[in-house]
């Protein structure tokens, strides 16, 4: 059987030196279907990749109780004449919530003007919130740490800053702990950086953000502003059960009668994954679609070729058959044939796809993916190649076994 194939690879080889033009032109269909199989699978790893680490950065067992919807479901008009949700209100959920592991308070201001030294940065988001944030949805501390439960209750003037705002104001690698930063004529000490945590899904602000006790930011902003409320269930199982009590609680706090409406939202995670799946059907049906269209190009035109090739080495045929050869020869023989016209358009493909996606790694947008083809799709490349080439050189290759062997030492 190995001498059979290594036998009918030579043929291959040697029948596609004697037309390069052609066999070219004929791999082209399964070299454009491997293609739409490798980068549609890569594309989809590398955004499951994407997703993963945005819902690493938000807490997949974190509810985040917020005047506005991250779904988008509620109509703007409708969300803004929503309470905003005050502090009491917040310390009150936070005292009777008790199937929570951790609660923090989050509060924020947009677009504020940062100093250090001579230099001075607008559209930094300025984030109050409670010592135990850390362990809710803050991402790494690549250097430092985060404030204490001390420096939280007696509002000290310390902050940590995320991956943006230590690059723009202190360079990407330089050390930027002990150093100071100004907000509103106040001088923070910063005292930790976050590790970048921006990427295809996760929003660009969230590096951009400089983190600090919550009443050190009532102090400098006043405590007018809408909060909200990161809530940790402990675990995705116990998930359920802290996002009824939260609602009921809140609910309670806000005097709301049995039969109306909530007026605040309940965010979480999976406001993204029914996004994400649309976005993954709409790949997969483009590239399922390519992909078929392609393999039917490409099967029609390997068994065109494979017909002209059992026309023209009828006689060949006919002299193997006379001295022996059995029909199941003859058969393998151009099914390797066949195939290896599809491992040449699998080989023509990889080298394709990997000049793109070192091309598009190198770019900033697209760090969620990787720069290399996975080993999972090159083997499933390979398989689905070969699969065609048997399907389409089974009908050539049947009809070259059944060539009966003095009208083929006849053919002229």
């Amino acid at each position: 059987m190995f001498s059979q194939i290594l036998e009918g690879i030579k043929i291959a080889l040697s029948a596609m030196r004697s037309n390069k033009l052609r066999s070219g032109l004929t791999s082209l269909g399964v070299v454009i279907g491997i293609t739409f199989v490798i980068l549609m699978g890569w594309f989809l790893q590398g955004l499951d990749d994407a997703l993963e680490m945005a819902f690493a950065s938000l807490g997949t067992d974190v509810l985040y109780v917020d005047k506005f919807d991250w779904s988008g479901k509620k109509s703007w008009r409708e969300t803004m004449n929503r309470p905003d949700i005050t502090l009491k209100q917040c310390e009150e959920l936070m005292e009777r919530l008790k199937s929570a592991e951790v609660t923090s308070i989050i509060a924020r201001k947009w677009q504020t003007t940062v100093k250090s030294g001579n230099q001075s940065y607008k559209g930094i988001a300025v984030c109050g919130t409670n010592s135990v944030y850390s362990g809710i949805a803050l991402g790494v501390i690549k250097e430092g740490r985060f404030f204490s439960p001390v420096e939280d209750l007696y509002s000290s003037n310390v902050a940590i800053i995320g991956y943006e705002v230590a690059k723009n104001f202190f360079g990407e690698d330089e050390p930027c702990l002990g150093k100071t930063i100004k907000i509103r004529g106040t001088t923070f000490t910063i005292i930790g950086k976050v590790e970048k945590q921006a990427s295809m899904f996760a929003p660009p602000f969230i590096d951009n953000q400089i983190y600090m006790p919550l009443k050190s930011f009532l102090g400098l902003f006043g405590a007018g502003k809408n909060l909200s409320i990161a809530v940790k269930a402990g675990g995705e199982a116990n998930l359920d059960n802290t996002r009824m009590e939260t609602v009921g609680i809140m609910r309670q706090i806000r005097n709301l009668p049995p039969e109306a409406e909530e007026n605040f939202a309940i965010n979480e995670t999976e406001a993204f994954r029914d996004n994400v799946k649309t976005l993954r059907l709409s790949v997969w049906a483009i590239g399922i679609g390519m992909t078929t269209l392609s393999f039917i190009v490409g099967i029609i035109g390997i068994m065109n070729i494979m017909f002209v090739s059992v026309t023209e080495r009828t006689k060949e045929i006919g002299i193997r058959k006379a001295l022996g050869a059995r029909r199941s020869s003859i058969l393998f023989q151009f099914l390797v044939e066949a195939s290896s016209l599809c491992l040449l358009g699998a080989l023509i493909a990889f080298v394709f796809c990997s000049v793109v996606m070192f091309g598009v790694t190198r770019m900033d947008w697209a760090t969620f993916l990787s720069p290399y083809i996975p080993p999972q799709l090159l083997l499933i490349a390979t398989v689905v190649s070969i699969a065609v080439g048997v399907l389409s050189g089974m009908i050539p290759a049947m009809r070259a076994s059944k060539l009966d062997p003095v009208e083929a030492l006849r053919y002229e």
